[in-house]
Parts: structure tokens; sequence; C-alpha cells
């Protein structure tokens, strides 16, 4: 599957346009403030519908318009294969309407992951750098958009929580707490146990890529559990963790008013092995092995697509080598070169900063929002 067509209407400083696109991609040439970030945005938001950027709808909204919306045409190998995703928002009532082929989905997260595409950007090293919250996010994303089921469960687990969180400030009791405790423990070993497998699943390749993209060490990814899981793999053991952390939490979340284990508080470990010791790279790690590290998450998110949904992913890349020294920058390339990644849609400053496919995209220059071939 590759984007085809793409219209935007009222999105940023995006001027109001319909492009087609060509199937192998496009390096989109413009100086700074043009509109090269808001078009991969834009493309983007048919992917998960939210921002990658981690900006409100409202924000999204050009300024002196009252809504926006984007249209994505993607085309497969085969004619039952081509979809159109429409995206839109509207201030008036905070009101966003997703539409496949022109029909609205049952529910929001039955249009979610139809672009299968992936974004590059040097704002990436945020996953390593702050706090255990942004890998989380990561992970959920991932999750959501590849394992079936898992957008579902982690919205009931999360319900659960804020039902149960505001019990204990209430100070309600441990009867009225209780209440909620199966569903709790049941939806989150469900959550658990889906991130457990992905990391178990992926964290050689993580290794790997993080070791080419350096060219010196490899890196390490570890689940970090919000509770103590032992042995605890399956669902069943994890449940049962669940429920004795619970107990054994018990007057902690009394004092507290709220739920002080579960993957509410995972995180993953990030580290690389330096003096025959793990350094965890959030605490420790230089800004090349923390950019390093998101790449390597981004590469295996390439791959978990890949995998799970049995296409090549859109790559979307904004002026990704900018933060990058020389040498990782040639080992990055050269590695993405030898990927067999779909459609690539990249930003750079200036038409020489174009590295990756440099004889096989067609260049594309910004100017105040506008597209110009």
């Amino acid at each position: 599957m590759y984007l085809s067509g793409l219209q935007i209407r009222h999105f940023r400083n995006l001027a109001e346009q319909q492009l087609d696109l060509p199937a192998e991609g496009v390096a989109i040439v413009g100086e700074n403030a043009q509109g090269k970030t808001n078009l991969l945005e834009a493309i983007y938001y048919l992917e998960t519908f939210r921002s990658f950027r981690g900006s409100r709808d409202d924000r999204l909204v050009a300024f002196g318009e009252d809504f926006f919306r984007v249209v994505g045409s993607l085309d497969g190998s085969a004619p039952e294969d081509r979809v159109e995703v429409a995206a839109a928002f509207q201030n008036r009532g905070k009101r966003k309407k997703i539409t496949l082929d022109g029909e609205e989905p049952a529910r929001l997260g039955d249009g979610l992951g139809r672009l299968a595409a992936v974004v590059f950007s040097p704002a990436d090293v945020a996953l390593i750098s702050n706090g255990p919250g942004a890998r989380r996010r990561f992970l959920d994303i991932v999750l959501s958009l590849n394992v079936p089921g898992y957008l579902g469960i982690l919205q009931r687990f999360r319900h659960i929580l804020s039902q149960r969180n505001a019990a204990l400030r209430d100070g309600r009791g441990r009867g009225t707490v209780e209440v909620w405790d199966e569903g709790l423990t049941e939806s989150g070993a469900w959550v658990m146990e889906a991130r457990l497998q992905w990391v178990e699943r992926w964290r050689g390749e993580f290794s790997s890529y993080y070791q080419r993209v350096s060219g010196a060490r490899e890196g390490q990814l570890e689940y970090q559990p919000g509770l103590k899981l032992g042995g605890a793999r399956d669902r069943e053991e994890i449940v049962e963790a669940f429920r004795v952390a619970l107990l054994e939490a018990r007057d902690r979340e009394g004092r507290l008013g709220n739920t002080v284990v579960g993957p509410q508080r995972d995180d993953l470990l990030l580290s690389v092995t330096e003096e025959e010791a793990p350094r965890d790279l959030r605490e420790y790690g230089s800004g090349g092995q923390r950019r390093t590290a998101a790449l390597a998450l981004r590469l295996v998110e390439v791959a978990t697509i890949r995998e799970a949904r049995r296409q090549e992913p859109i790559i979307l890349m904004d002026d990704v080598f900018a933060e990058l020294d020389p040498g990782r920058s040639e080992r990055i390339l050269s590695l993405m070169e030898e990927e067999e990644t779909g459609q690539v849609l990249l930003t750079v400053p200036k038409e020489s900063d174009i590295r990756l496919r440099r004889d096989s995209l067609p260049r594309w220059q910004i100017r105040g929002g506008e597209l110009y071939w």
C-alpha cells in the first residue's frame, strides 16, 4: 500500500491543496517554518488520528478557521486494496469525524492503522530522555496498531483504573475499592502480557539496530513492569502477581489515594553496556547514544508493522539526519537503504541534504505551506 493522494484543508499553516503522490515517495525541500513538518504531521494523523507531536486537535486548525480536514487515498496491488481515509475536526463542538470510503466506523479504533506509517523525527530523542510516560505511549501506539484487541483492553483498563482511583481518593472504604480489583487485574494483565511479549520478540532486533547505527556497542531493551512479576510470563500468572501486589500495596494506597502498582507504572529500560555494566541511557547516555536508541526503536516499529500487517510501511522522515554526527548518519543511511521499505516521504532544508534514495525521489519545494514541483 502507498499514499497516492492527499487533500488538505485548514491544517496548521498548510495551504488548501490536493496532491498526487508518487509510489516511490517524494523529497520535500524548504526552509524552516514553511510547513515541512506540518505536512508529515497531517499525513501521520491519518494513521492514529492524533498529532505525533502531541498537539491537541484544536491546535491543528489553521488560524482564523473553525475546522481542518485531511483525506488520504491509499492504493495497493489490487483494486480491493484501495481505500480513502478521511479525518476532520471542528472547533465548534470539539467534534472529530473519521470516515473510511465515506463511511464512519463504529468505533474510532476501527479506523486506526490504515496507512501503516512510521515517523522518524529529531524529536524522537524525547522517547529516551523523557519520563516513563513517553515510552508507555510509544508502546501503546505500536501495540494498538499491530495487536488485535489491544486498544480496547487498554481503554477498559484505563476506565477501571480511573474509577478505582476515584474510590481511593474519596475514601469510600476497602469494599468499594475492591469492587474494581477483578477487572483491573484481568485487563491490566492482558496489557502487561502484550507489552512483555513485544519486548521479548523485538529486543534482539533493537540490539542489532543499535549496534549497526552506533558502529560500536549493542544496546539493550528491557521491559520494566509496574509490579513484581517474579517468574510470571503468561496472563494467568500475571493476574495472580497483580492480585498479590494490590494486597501488599493496600496500606500505601490508602495513604496516597492512588493505585500504586500496575501497567500504568510500566517502563522500558534502554541501556548500553560500558565497562561490563549496563548504563541507563536516560540517566547516563550521551546525546548521540540517545538519538541512536530512538532510531533503533523506530526501526523496530517498522519491523513490527512488516511482520504484523504483512506490508511495507510508509516512511516519514523529518530532517532525520540533522542532529546526527557524520558516522551515525552514514550508518543509518546505509541501513535504511538496505531495508526494503516502501514509500518514503522525507523533508530537508536544501536539496544537497537529500541522501536517502537521492536518485529516485522526485523533489518538491514547499513555501508558505504550499507545495510546488
